[in-house]
């Protein structure tokens, strides 16, 4: 698959939003009626991240109808998993209602921070929301002993399936910890409940590698996987910035896969908004079309970029 760029779909220096200090990371697409939304996470006045949204003209993709003027989401009191922030991660529709999954973290001692995955659910199709639990529906275990992020969830065969970042450790860089980790796979009857093996299915090519971030398409008995990867050195807007990977697998096992980055489509520049970073893939199918929203540059500081697919 090929993707054609449409540029920064929604820049942030075009508009002033009173709460918002910068960046609008994470795009989540949901279809709708007549338009399509895009959750996306911004950092608040006070430092902390929550999430928010603009609405897209369906049948104008590259024009901006709405933007929701305030946070979906409070932080959580203190000593909660999502004290210091909110993160959008992935967004979709079950019976009636929209299902919000976000990153909650705080901050730590030892390291930087610490991540785990919070539900938030609306009753009035993804307009407003209610946090689900005061705590994460997933978080470090056994299994994952440091952190567990960012799921990517497609429903088939009774089940729901996930693909999420799996923290594999911390590294020491120039005197700086920097987080490393890989994509596990996670399965549930409910969206809420999640059995967790410790299965692997994109693993790091080496120890500074970080792969993260999956967006899941199902395509007849296929499945097809775009994500993120960078080094853990010189990561931020330079030579092992973020880019993004492919991988194939089959629904009927959902824990192999099959990389090829060179089969992702797309790749950094020549324009300005993403010579230097890719991040943050979101691939969403609306009729025979399909859009890939992400951000460039700077983990989003811009704003939100599409491409559309071509054959």
């Amino acid at each position: 698959m090929k993707w054609k760029k449409l540029g920064l779909i929604f820049e942030l220096s075009k508009h002033d939003i009173p709460w918002l200090q910068s960046h609008a990371m994470m795009p989540l697409a949901l279809e709708l009626n007549d338009k399509i939304r895009v959750y996306f996470t911004g950092r608040h006045i006070d430092g902390k991240s929550r999430i928010s949204f603009f609405d897209l003209n369906k049948y104008n993709i590259e024009e901006v109808i709405y933007i929701h003027d305030k946070p979906l989401l409070e932080v959580g009191p203190i000593g909660t998993f999502d004290d210091c922030g909110t993160v959008g991660t992935f967004v979709l529709k079950h019976d009636e209602k929209v299902y919000l999954y976000y990153n909650g973290y705080n901050v730590r001692n030892t390291v930087p921070w610490s991540n785990s995955i919070g539900l938030a659910i609306s009753n009035d199709g993804g307009m407003t929301f209610q946090k689900a639990f005061d705590g994460p529906i997933l978080d470090r275990f056994k299994l994952d002993p440091y952190f567990c992020i960012s799921p990517s969830i497609i429903k088939y065969d009774n089940f729901w399936h996930m693909w999420y970042t799996s923290g594999t450790g911390w590294i020491n860089i120039e005197g700086r910890k920097e987080p490393v980790y890989d994509i596990k796979y996670a399965s549930s009857k409910n969206g809420i409940d999640w059995q967790r093996e410790g299965e692997v299915c994109i693993a790091q090519e080496n120890i500074e590698e970080c792969v993260a971030r999956a967006s899941v398409l199902k395509q007849e008995d296929n499945l097809k996987m775009w994500f993120i990867y960078r080094g853990s050195r010189d990561f931020r807007d330079g030579s092992d910035s973020y880019k993004i990977g492919y991988a194939e697998s089959s629904i009927h096992n959902p824990t192999k896969w099959l990389r090829d980055d060179e089969k992702s489509g797309i790749s950094l520049g020549p324009e300005h908004f993403d010579d230097k970073m890719q991040a943050y893939p979101c691939v969403l199918a609306v009729g025979q079309k399909k859009y890939f929203f992400y951000n460039g540059n700077g983990f989003g500081k811009d704003g939100v970029c599409i491409a559309q697919s071509i054959k």
